[in-house]
């Protein structure tokens, strides 16, 4: 008799986690997603459980649920988080900060702690961490995301090396701009200052431009189920047209030619 497969996927109401729950369903997993409404959420073709990333109790009692209902978990798919619409960094409180890095970092982390006893008892698991390439190739006025995704970059590198033994691997997926609702749910800075209005402006158009060409949710998906299907997965995986890109930048092209490339994607240096 074979076993089932049991994917977990927070975030999955909408975007790359739900087109993730989606593709890992015709692979042949029992998935389940998360979001904080939980079944409130809307209909999907998998159940939500109701999961709050920035809540220990939250995630525990998700986890223990989960585990109830089917006893093991194969794969977790951490998407949970949410952007912050263009602002200079000193434009964000430290409260505002500390909440950016609770869900975006902390939340991977709240998750990872709660399911690795699990799948280390099952001697088998993989974590698949949504990032960004802004994790490892920052963007100005994004600052505090990208410091959030650069710390998932570091956590999943480290955690793979610790569980790789135990049988559980762990890797990074680094979109860049993908067309969801996600910019809709960008969190405004709350501590706006008047020398940065023109530039908050422009950097608007900028993004909305980019975003609106973006591409699909679904090419994250299909990473995430290679990440979770192959037999010897990578720590890390670029995902989309623009993310390979920059990655190859990053990697072959001498310093100043990224350093030009960022500037000039953003106009940065354009006169008005």
């Amino acid at each position: 008799m074979t076993k089932k497969r049991v994917a977990l996927v927070t975030g999955a109401s909408s975007g790359i986690g739900r087109a993730s729950a989606i593709k890992l369903l015709a692979a042949g997993y029992t998935v389940y997603g998360t979001s904080r409404r939980g079944a409130l959420a809307g209909k999907h073709p998998f159940p939500l459980l109701t999961l709050d990333v920035t809540d220990d109790a939250s995630v525990n009692a998700a986890i223990d649920e989960l585990l109830r209902l089917e006893g093991r978990i194969d794969i977790l798919v951490n998407n949970a988080g949410f952007g912050v619409a263009p602002a200079a960094a000193e434009e964000s409180s430290i409260e505002q900060a500390r909440h950016i890095f609770d869900t975006n970092f902390l939340g991977i982390v709240r998750l990872s702690r709660a399911v690795i006893p699990h799948m280390r008892r099952q001697g088998s698991g993989r974590i698949i961490n949504i990032g960004s390439i802004l994790g490892i190739v920052p963007l100005p006025y994004v600052a505090l995301y990208a410091a959030s995704k650069h710390a998932v970059e570091g956590y999943t590198g480290a955690l793979d090396h610790e569980l790789r033994t135990q049988g559980i691997r762990v890797s990074v997926i680094e979109p860049a701009y993908i067309k969801t609702q996600f910019e809709a749910n960008n969190l405004e800075p709350d501590a706006k200052l008047e020398e940065y209005n023109l530039m908050r402006a422009k950097l608007t158009k900028v993004v909305s431009k980019a975003m609106a060409e973006a591409e699909s949710p679904d090419v994250v998906a299909d990473v995430v189920v290679k990440a979770a299907e192959t037999l010897r997965p990578k720590v890390r995986y670029t995902a989309g047209t623009l993310a390979g890109k920059l990655n190859f930048l990053l990697r072959f092209a001498p310093a100043k030619i990224l350093d030009k490339v960022v500037r000039n994607s953003l106009q940065l240096d354009a006169k008005e």
